[in-house]
């Protein structure tokens, strides 16, 4: 059995100090009286501001016959409110040189804008008319749906989306995340104005939502600026989404194929449910992944698959634990021709990762990588506002970045070997194959 001891590693963190990242001392966090967090971090050595948050209206709760919904009704926010139509709105945004989207996942609605320090009330503003008051043009509405249904008809012909989509089947049977958030072309087609206004309606509301601010603006002044803009906002009607059922795990490999006529290439997607943000072992899983298939030119998966025996026109492995248990897959596109061949590769590739786990070297230089890019990934107000934004959505705690690299430092062999063990198994795996 390995010895179970940290690896050896020296920190790389680019000269920075860790007293430098942003921390409990810097990083200003309220909570109005309607429930809205704010987070702030003051930047002077920028004139612009990030804002990053979400709100709880995914598509968790979507009918199985309006599958999409709150994907189509995110994107149909900032189509049109009640003070400012579809034009004026991004008439606003472009005179400013500013941007603001929305998006929506199963459990989430994320939002992100960025603007100059002087012009944060009105991002702010727009922000709070799309969240607050939107009114679903029927006309945009349908140029919407239109745009919706041709992404729809492009995944339909992509190898590498479905065979996505057939692995989350396969994995997820029975689960929400066997579903696609952006749903399938006869639900879309068949959401009205009226199931959009009604789900924003039951679903959109300050209990929930979190909203951070970085950029050259005093912390106070930044809750101040949110509090005028939402700290009237009640739904006291706010729907729950429901919480996830239990996942049955495979009891044994399943494979689907998925024909695409004319493509010269086949998609393979392999793997397993892995971890959820929230498990003590979600670390540990991650260098191994990185390992398996990320770090590097692409890890130990790219190194056999692609460049040794090349079978492959890319090969690497992906975890993407969140609220639920995320996927943990290799993904491969090959030739038609190889696809056995390099499903056969993959699974010795894995056979060896469970039985054998990661060398020091392997874990130290994983280690290395992931605290040296710390300091790069808060270089910029976005990239602070998304740290901040996950940390409070796994509840990490304000001190987590101080405390990253000893948090990362602390992983073993034998814990990365473990968790491999826990979520990958090769006779229990969901394999998809899309192509010709």
């Amino acid at each position: 059995m390995m010895a179970d001891k940290p690896a050896q590693f020296t920190l790389t963190t680019a000269g920075a100090s860790i007293s430098a990242y942003p921390g409990p001392d810097d990083i200003h966090r309220v909570e109005l009286p309607n429930g809205i967090v704010v987070l702030s971090r003051i930047n002077d050595n920028s004139p612009s501001v990030v804002i990053k948050g979400y709100l709880p209206a995914g598509g968790l709760n979507d009918p199985d016959r309006l599958l999409g919904l709150a994907d189509f009704c995110s994107a149909a926010l900032l189509r049109g409110t009640e003070n400012h139509d579809f034009y004026q709105i991004y008439d606003r945004l472009e005179s400013a040189g500013a941007r603001l989207g929305m998006s929506s996942g199963v459990h989430l609605v994320n939002f992100s804008g960025q603007s100059l320090v002087e012009d944060l009330d009105m991002l702010l503003d727009l922000l709070a008319e799309g969240l607050r008051r939107p009114t679903f043009p029927e006309g945009q509405v349908e140029r919407l749906r239109a745009q919706l249904l041709t992404g729809l008809a492009i995944r339909s012909q992509s190898t590498r989306d479905m065979a996505g989509l057939s692995f989350d089947q396969i994995v997820y049977q029975d689960h929400p995340y066997s579903r696609p958030s952006d749903g399938y072309t006869e639900t879309v087609a068949a959401i009205t104005r009226g199931d959009l206004a009604e789900h924003h309606r039951e679903y959109y509301g300050p209990r929930g939502m979190v909203i951070t601010i970085v950029g050259a603006v005093e912390v106070q002044a930044a809750v101040e600026r949110v509090r005028a803009h939402f700290g009237d906002w009640l739904n006291p009607g706010q729907a729950e989404l429901k919480p996830l059922p239990p996942l049955k795990q495979l009891t044994e490999t399943i494979t689907r194929s998925v024909d695409i006529s004319g493509k010269s290439q086949a998609d393979i997607v392999l793997g397993a449910a892995g971890p959820s943000r929230l498990e003590d072992d979600y670390i540990a899983a991650t260098l191994g992944n990185s390992v398996l298939g990320r770090f590097g030119m692409m890890g130990r998966i790219g190194a056999s698959v692609r460049d040794r025996a090349g079978l492959a026109y890319y090969a690497h492995s992906s975890l993407s634990g969140g609220l639920g248990p995320g996927p943990w897959y290799v993904s491969a596109g090959v030739d038609p021709e190889n696809v056995e061949k390099a499903i056969e590769l993959i699974l010795d590739e894995l056979s060896g990762f469970i039985q054998d786990g990661v060398t020091g070297e392997e874990l130290a230089d994983v280690q290395n990588q992931y605290i040296g890019s710390l300091p790069l990934s808060l270089e910029s107000n976005a990239g602070v506002a998304s740290a901040l934004v996950t940390m409070e959505r796994y509840q990490l705690g304000l001190d987590y970045l101080r405390r990253y690299p000893e948090v990362i430092g602390s992983i073993t062999r034998q814990d990365v070997l473990e968790a491999a063990r826990k979520y990958l198994d090769v006779d229990r795996l969901g394999i998809a194959v899309a192509g010709p």
